[in-house]
């Protein structure tokens, strides 16, 4: 996946995990660590990583929270009571933190921001609230208001930022799709709809952010650059997320919600940003960065690789030490008690070679920072969007202490042979040697057996006697073909007379005559024939055909077949209604095919129609 991505510094959004959830395959990833923030109450609830390619850069200090009031593994302080030498800074103060109106604590304890600090700046991995219902209303925008305080407070300290994530906010009318015809549609103005509270702060963040009305007091000035907008400043459609349920995403009816900023002394770092949105798996795309391999720092150009490490490990983009554990953060996910120590095991089957030190040229070397959204994917499976590469092992047995490959095996085979004689096997009956179709086993193999009429055959007790007195029967009252070898050596062995011989199935004809004694004790031609009994015709008359009674079964359990639409006449999909209201709980077909750009469904295009038929009324029709 990192290969896929061609990033040095990974950011994942909504991982919906817990700590208990994680794996080898996402924490020991080899040549990458990885800063976890997970939900410390709800399960499979929002989550952010950050994952750092460890041969082009490193972190110095790494927290998990936006407020500091969270504790470092292994420590009685929060991250804002630690030696300034460890801390990042910049943490809310007490007024900023009130005027919230949400505990501080209860803000990072849902999972939602890692911080990491390089040399040069301090990244910010953020999953924001969604604006889903107006019970989160608060905590939303609390959330949105310490970030502020936070990036606007490092930015006073002379800490350059960059902001990651997604922060379920559309900055304007160009980032969401037929903006004008939904406020139309709502009876709301281009006022109404920049100025709701979390589009305006967040505007007030941004160079060139749209604000009606004079700015909200500690936000005179922007400091943050949208850097994807400013490389694509007209882009149309260039929207980060698609609604699933109703399959918006081949439409392009979306908006832009996932963000890299940056400060704004940091414009001329990069060279490029965009969205992929051409790479499938979530209901996001990634969007990127890339950075120069030169950078302005302090009135001087240096190489980004100094800026992005410790002290001491680059200079002047050559490599002067490797990384170690020495170099590990305690908020690494490798340092988590389930996984210190460890390596993955896929490792020691697929050991690489360590890569060959760096060269003196560093031209085509590029650091790229990227978010990406991970929605459905870690059950959605099991995690298949984190998951690395199964690598697949083979071993082969030598001998022991010299022992040739022969000699061992022959020694194996010694071993493997019983000390005592088998148990010498139980004949087969009589009955069973006569029977030329023997039935394997009693109980049901397969699904056909509940529509085949039953293998066992029961005598016809109203079947007429024979002028000797022998009780026989010419057939079993079963629907199964019968075996007249098996039946008459069977039902003879009860009378005091005795057959001597036993013909074969060929040997029998059925015949409307009653049978002779003469040719029941073998005296006549060879040929038996055996009268048809009343039962036997009373049986007959109730048989069942077996394909039709399949025919039938299979109809009550098939799906009914699903309606057509009107504007393509293809098949609908079903879908649940789960507004609330008199509907909420109740299917209904639709046409099949995405929504289209404009958001509606259309006549006579390629996407979605008008057709929408409820299932209850449907079925009442197709019964009547």
């Amino acid at each position: 996946m990192f290969d896929i991505l061609e990033a040095d510094i990974v950011v994942f959004q909504e991982t919906k995990i817990q700590r208990k959830d994680l794996v080898d395959d996402m924490v020991l990833v080899p040549g990458w660590d990885c800063y976890w923030s997970l939900p410390k109450h709800k399960k499979g609830y929002s989550g952010v990583v950050i994952y750092t390619r460890q041969s082009v850069c490193a972190p110095i200090r790494a927290e998990e929270g936006i407020t500091g009031t969270l504790h470092p593994p292994n420590s009685a302080k929060s991250f804002a009571e630690a030696p300034e030498d460890q801390q990042i800074g910049g943490y809310p103060t007490k007024a900023q933190l009130e005027a919230s109106l949400v505990d501080a604590t209860n803000l990072d304890s849902e999972g939602r921001c890692v911080i990491l600090e390089f040399p040069a700046f301090v990244l910010f991995g953020v999953y924001s609230p969604a604006n889903r219902d107006e019970t989160r209303d608060d905590f939303r925008l609390g959330f949105l208001d310490v970030l502020d305080s936070r990036i606007r407070n490092l930015t006073s300290m002379g800490k350059r930022i960059i902001l990651t994530g997604d922060l379920n906010i559309s900055r304007e009318e160009l980032d969401t799709a037929n903006a004008e015809a939904a406020m139309r549609k709502n009876g709301i103005t281009t006022e109404d709809y920049m100025s709701t509270p979390a589009r305006r702060m967040f505007n007030q963040l941004l160079e060139g952010g749209k604000v009606i009305g004079e700015r909200d007091q500690g936000r005179a000035k922007p400091v943050l650059w949208d850097i994807c907008r400013g490389f694509n400043p007209e882009r149309k459609g260039m929207f980060t997320c698609w609604e699933q349920k109703v399959n918006a995403r081949p439409g392009n009816y979306g908006s832009r919600i996932d963000y890299v900023l940056s400060s704004l002394d940091m414009k001329t770092w990069f060279t490029d940003s965009n969205i992929q949105e051409g790479l499938m798996g979530s209901d996001h795309c990634p969007v990127y960065a890339t950075m120069k391999d030169q950078v302005h720092v302090e009135g001087e150009d240096v190489n980004t690789l100094d800026v992005i490490n410790p002290s001491g490990m680059f200079l002047n983009g050559h490599r002067q030490r490797e990384y170690s554990t020495k170099d590990m953060l305690p908020m690494s996910g490798k340092l988590i008690p389930e996984f210190d120590g460890r390596r993955n095991i896929k490792d020691m089957f697929a050991r690489k070679p360590l890569p060959k030190p760096q060269s003196a040229t560093v031209g085509h070397q590029r650091t790229e920072i990227g978010c990406g959204e991970h929605a459905e994917s870690f059950e959605r499976t099991s995690r298949p969007v984190l998951q690395a590469h199964a690598f697949e092992a083979k071993c082969s047995m030598k001998g022991v202490r010299g022992e040739s490959a022969a000699s061992a095996t022959n020694k194996k085979r010694t071993l493997a042979e019983p000390s005592a004689q088998k148990a010498p096997k139980r004949p087969k009956s009589s009955v069973a040697l006569l029977d030329p179709h023997p039935a394997t086993s009693k109980s049901q193999q397969n699904l056909n057996g509940f529509f085949k009429a039953a293998t066992t055959t029961q005598p016809c007790h109203d079947a007429p006697l024979p002028s000797n007195g022998m009780h026989y029967s010419d057939m079993s009252c079963s629907h199964k073909s019968f075996d007249p070898a098996i039946d008459l050596l069977s039902n003879c062995s009860a009378s005091s007379q005795k057959i001597n011989a036993v013909m074969s199935p060929e040997a029998f004809t059925q015949s409307s005559t009653p049978a002779s004694d003469s040719d029941l004790n073998g005296t006549s031609s060879g040929h038996a024939s055996f009268p048809k009994s009343a039962g036997l015709t009373r049986e007959m008359d109730t048989v069942h055909d077996p394909i039709q009674t399949k025919g039938t079964w299979s109809k009550l359990f098939t799906k009914p077949a699903a309606p057509r639409c009107e504007g393509h006449n293809e098949p609908c999909k079903t879908m649940l209604t789960k507004k609330n209201g008199m509907n909420r709980g109740r299917s209904f077909w639709m046409c099949a095919r995405p929504l289209g750009p404009s958001g509606d469904k259309e006549k006579k295009s390629q996407w979605r129609c008008h057709t929408f038929i409820w299932c209850s009324d449907r079925n009442h029709a197709v019964t009547a």
